[in-house]
């Protein structure tokens, strides 16, 4: 804990309004919540490269968010880091009652149902269970969020049997959104919206994290896309020169070397 104290040490000093660092002071909980969402993709990007050092280090700029929230929260005399773990330890325990407890559980989908149920039971304890989407966090990365809406809903029996609901549903969604290709934005806006809601549900149905697929998705275009352009670059040709055919030979080509689909 040696390492942890001195880190908060220095963060009091960050803060000092007389001795600390301008930025660091001016700093409160709402313009250090961006900083925090992003140390957090920055975790999750080098989990996802399998860089362990990176991922040390990606941790200690997440911990600093924490301690930063901590310290603000000290000094408005609200919690300390010493609180926010306590609250952590309590409810950690109180989740796992088929470690800390007596209850028994054998599958880890049986721990998912019991997590889920404690939850449900903080929500209505909090005074959050009137609607079974009672706190799922409005700030949430649209995807994560759509997933999460989702699931509630699907607690309480409103979901399809399966995939195939949410695939006609999406046929469905991808009909009206072209039906306002002349619509109005907020129209066009909104049937779009529809139809990601949908492909979200059949990502859930299909057992497929939304947020990684889209990521991957992306990654797997760069990849390509940065195939085609060598492919021009090679002949001394430039991606504006060639008709749509060309393109779509060349980005063809490309996935073929890969063995993608």
């Amino acid at each position: 804990m040696q390492a942890v104290d001195r880190l908060l040490q220095i963060m009091e000093r960050l803060r000092d309004p007389e001795r600390g660092c301008p930025w660091d002071v001016e700093q409160d909980f709402h313009s250090i919540a961006p900083h925090t969402v992003e140390e957090a993709y920055e975790v999750f990007d080098a989990i996802e490269r399998g860089d362990m050092d990176a991922l040390r280090d990606e941790l200690g700029d997440l911990l600093l968010q924490v301690v930063f929230h901590a310290r603000m929260g000290e000094e408005g005399g609200h919690f300390d880091l010493e609180s926010v773990a306590e609250t952590l330890e309590a409810k950690l325990i109180r989740r796992h009652p088929h470690v800390f407890g007596s209850a028994r559980v054998a599958e880890p989908e049986s721990v998912t149902h019991h997590w889920e149920a404690i939850k449900e039971q903080e929500r209505e304890h909090r005074g959050e269970g009137d609607s079974a989407l009672d706190g799922v966090a409005t700030a949430l990365p649209a995807l994560a969020r759509a997933t999460k809406l989702q699931r509630r809903a699907a607690r309480v029996g409103f979901d399809w049997p399966d995939y195939r609901g949410a695939a006609a549903k999406i046929r469905e969604e991808l009909a009206e959104a072209e039906a306002e290709v002349d619509g109005s934005p907020e129209r066009r806006e909104a049937e779009v919206g529809d139809l990601l809601f949908a492909v979200v549900n059949l990502a859930r149905h299909l057992d497929v994290d939304p947020e990684t697929a889209l990521r991957r998705a992306g990654q797997r275009f760069e990849a390509r896309f940065r195939g085609v352009e060598a492919e021009f670059a090679a002949r001394g040709e430039t991606l504006g020169a060639q008709s749509i055919d060309a393109l779509e030979a060349a980005w063809q080509r490309t996935k073929g070397r890969e063995g993608g689909t």
